[in-house]
C-alpha cells in the first residue's frame, strides 16, 4: 500500500465515510493513476480535466459515473494533497433530470404483502413505511425500536447521522410478530449467523423478484420504496421539513425534488400517513 492510498483511508475513515464510499473514492484514484502511469500528486488540473473528458468521450461512461469519479478525485486534491482550488477547473457531465418509474401506492402494496416468507415481508414492509435506504435497512437494531413513542431509530445512516423515524401501529404489529416468532437480540434482520446483518444484496434480490413475480415491470430497484414514501407521504399533505428530517437528508433542496414529481402537492398539517393501510390509492399524475 502506498503511503498516499494509506493516507486516503485514514481520513476516510476518520471523517466515517461508509465503506462503499470508501471503496468508490479508492477506485477512481486508482483508474486516474493507471490512466497516467503517474502517482496522482504527479498531476495537475489540465490532467485530470483531460481525464474526465476521456471518460466520457472514450470510455463512453455515464453522465452519474463521471461524476462518481470526480467525487473521488476531488476528495483526494482536497484531504489528501490539500489543493481545494481543484474544484473550480474540473467538470463533468451535467446529470440528466429525469424523474423515475414511481410506483403507485397500490403497487407498493401488492409487492410488500406478497412474500409469503415472515421475514420478507417485514423487511419490505419497513424499507416502504419508514423511507429507508436498504443500507440502513440491514443495520437495523432491536433495541432501536421504540413500541411506547411508535418511532424507529436508524443509527449512522448517510453522513454518519441517526435519526428517528415514526412506526405506524400496523407495522409496529408487524414487528412484534416478527420478533415473536425469531427472536432476534441485537440485529433486527439477521443473515446467515445471528451476529451479522442480511446482506444488501439479498434483499435487494428479494424485491426485484418479488415485483417480477406480482406482475410490475416499472423500472428500478428497492431504493423504489424509498422514492415511494417521499411521493405518498406528500400526496398525503405532509410538511416538506417532515419529509427532509426522516429522510435524513442534509439539505432542503435534495428533499424538494419531490415536489416536482407530485404536481398536485399541496403543503399541509398532517404529519404521518400510515402508507401500509390504502387510503391513498390514485396514480401520481
Amino acid at each position: 500500500m502506498t503511503i498516499l492510498r494509506e493516507k486516503m483511508i485514514d481520513i476516510m475513515t476518520v471523517k466515517s465515510l461508509s465503506p462503499a464510499t470508501q471503496q468508490s473514492y479508492l477506485y477512481a484514484m486508482t483508474c486516474l493513476a493507471a490512466y497516467y502511469h503517474l502517482s496522482p500528486d504527479k498531476l495537475d488540473q489540465d490532467d485530470l480535466q483531460r481525464y474526465l473528458i476521456y471518460l466520457v468521450k472514450e470510455k463512453k461512461l455515464a453522465a452519474n459515473s463521471c461524476r462518481l469519479q470526480l467525487q473521488g478525485i476531488r476528495f483526494f486534491y482536497r484531504n489528501v494533497l490539500k489543493r481545494p482550488a481543484i474544484d473550480l477547473a474540473v467538470f463533468a457531465p451535467k446529470l440528466p433530470l429525469r424523474i423515475p418509474e414511481l410506483l403507485t401506492q397500490s403497487e407498493v402494496l401488492r409487492i410488500v404483502n406478497a412474500p409469503e416468507n415472515l421475514k420478507h415481508r417485514t423487511e419490505l414492509k419497513l424499507c416502504y413505511s419508514c423511507g429507508l435506504r436498504i443500507s440502513e435497512l440491514v443495520n437495523l437494531r432491536v433495541n432501536g425500536i421504540d413500541g411506547e413513542r411508535c418511532r424507529i431509530k436508524v443509527e449512522q445512516g448517510k453522513g454518519a447521522k441517526d435519526r428517528f423515524v415514526p412506526l405506524s401501529e400496523e407495522m409496529l404489529d408487524q414487528l412484534r410478530v416478527y420478533w415473536r416468532m425469531f427472536k432476534p437480540t441485537d440485529k433486527l434482520f439477521c443473515g446467515y449467523t445471528p451476529d451479522r446483518s442480511v446482506s444488501r444484496s439479498s434483499v435487494s434480490k428479494l424485491f426485484m423478484r418479488t415485483k417480477l413475480q406480482v406482475g410490475i415491470k416499472k423500472q428500478g430497484g428497492i431504493h423504489s420504496l424509498r422514492h415511494a414514501f417521499a411521493t405518498h407521504q406528500l400526496e398525503g399533505g405532509l410538511p416538506l421539513h417532515l419529509l427532509q428530517r426522516w429522510l435524513g437528508h442534509n439539505n432542503i433542496h435534495t428533499t424538494m425534488r419531490y415536489i416536482h414529481w407530485v404536481p398536485n402537492y399541496q403543503n399541509g398539517q398532517r404529519h404521518f400517513v400510515n402508507l401500509l393501510s390504502r387510503e391513498i390509492d390514485h396514480e401520481l399524475s
